[in-house]
C-alpha cells in the first residue's frame, strides 16, 4: 500500500539506494581497468537476466514475454543499452564525480520530453529546476581541469548517458510498458541489451585489459547488488512513496560520487565543478518538486 510521506524505514533505504548508486560509479571504474567498458557492460546485463529472474521466480510472478509488449520492450533495451554503453565509457574518459554530475542531468531531458509527450506540464518552479540543472551541466562540461584527467569525449559520453537514461524512462511510462510493470520493464532492458552490448564491444578494442579476481567479484557485484538489487529497491520505494519526493534524493548520487572519486581516485574537485554539482542538486529537487493543490 503507498504511503503519503516518507518515514523512518523509507529514508534510511533511500539513503542507502543513492550511496549504492554513487558507489555502482566508484566500481565501475575500478572494473574497467581489467575489462573493456562495453564488454563489461554487456556482460553485466547478461549475467543480471539471471538475477532479475530468479527475483521474479522467488515473487511467484515468472517472467512473460508478451507478443504486445515485444515492440516497445525491444525498444527499451536498446535505449537501456545505449544508456550503459555511454555511461560506461564516460567513466573511462573522464572522472568519476564529472561522469555522474553530467548524467544526473536527466530529469532536465525528461521533463521536456514528459511536457510534450506525457501531458506533465512544466510549471514555473519546474522551469527554474530546468534553467538551473542545465546551466549545472553547461558548467561542468565547459570547465575542465587542466590534469588531463578529464576529457569533452568522455563528458559527451556522461552527456548520452543521460539521454539515453530520460529516453528509456520516457519508454517506461507509455501505457505497454506501463503495463508490464516495473521488474518486468527491467527484466527487458537486461535481456535486450546484453546481445546488443556485447556484439557492440567488437568495434571497442580488445575484451580484456588486466584482468584480476578483484574486477570479476566487481561483475557480479554490479549484476546481482545494483541491477537486480538497488534498481528494484529503487522501483519498489517509487511504488510506495510519493515518486516525486523519492526522486527528489537522486540530487545526492552525483554528490556522493564526486566526493568518492577525490577520496579514492584523487580526482581534482574545483570550484567550478562544486558551482556545477549545486546548480544541478538543486535543480533536481525544484524539477520533482510536487506542484502545490488548489483549495
Amino acid at each position: 500500500m503507498g504511503k503519503s510521506k516518507l518515514d523512518g524505514a523509507g529514508v534510511a533505504m533511500l539513503l542507502g539506494v543513492q550511496g549504492l548508486l554513487a558507489v555502482n560509479q566508484i566500481i565501475i571504474k575500478l572494473v574497467n581497468v581489467g575489462l573493456q567498458p562495453v564488454f563489461f557492460a554487456g556482460l553485466r546485463s547478461l549475467l543480471a537476466i539471471f538475477f532479475v529472474w530468479a527475483w521474479l521466480v522467488w515473487k511467484g510472478r515468472p517472467p512473460r514475454l508478451r507478443r504486445e509488449a515485444w515492440g516497445t520492450g525491444l525498444l527499451i533495451g536498446t535505449l537501456f543499452a545505449a544508456e550503459f554503453l555511454f555511461l560506461f565509457l564516460a567513466i573511462d574518459l573522464t572522472t568519476v564525480g564529472r561522469s555522474a554530475l553530467i548524467m544526473y542531468s536527466m530529469p532536465v531531458w525528461f521533463a521536456i520530453l514528459a511536457h510534450f509527450g506525457l501531458g506533465e506540464r512544466i510549471t514555473g518552479p519546474k522551469a527554474l529546476g530546468l534553467a538551473l540543472a542545465f546551466a549545472g551541466c553547461a558548467v561542468a562540461i565547459l570547465s575542465r581541469p587542466d590534469t588531463g584527467e578529464a576529457s569533452l569525449a568522455g563528458d559527451l559520453c556522461a552527456l548520452g548517458a543521460a539521454w539515453g537514461w530520460a529516453l528509456t524512462a520516457y519508454i517506461a511510462r507509455r501505457p505497454v510498458m506501463r503495463e508490464e510493470g516495473a521488474e518486468m520493464q527491467l527484466f527487458w532492458m537486461v535481456l535486450v541489451s546484453a546481445p546488443i552490448l556485447l556484439l557492440a564491444s567488437l568495434a571497442f578494442g580488445p575484451l580484456i585489459r588486466d584482468l584480476q579476481p578483484l574486477h570479476l567479484v566487481g561483475l557480479v557485484f554490479q549484476s546481482s547488488v545494483v541491477v537486480a538489487g538497488g534498481f528494484i529497491a529503487w522501483l519498489w520505494l517509487l511504488s510506495v512513496y510519493p515518486s516525486s519526493t523519492v526522486a527528489s534524493f537522486s540530487f545526492l548520487t552525483p554528490i556522493l560520487a564526486l566526493g568518492l572519486g577525490a577520496l579514492i581516485f584523487d580526482e581534482t574537485v574545483t570550484w567550478s565543478i562544486l558551482v556545477a554539482a549545486l546548480l544541478v542538486a538543486l535543480g533536481i529537487v525544484l524539477i520533482n518538486r510536487p506542484a502545490r493543490r488548489g483549495p
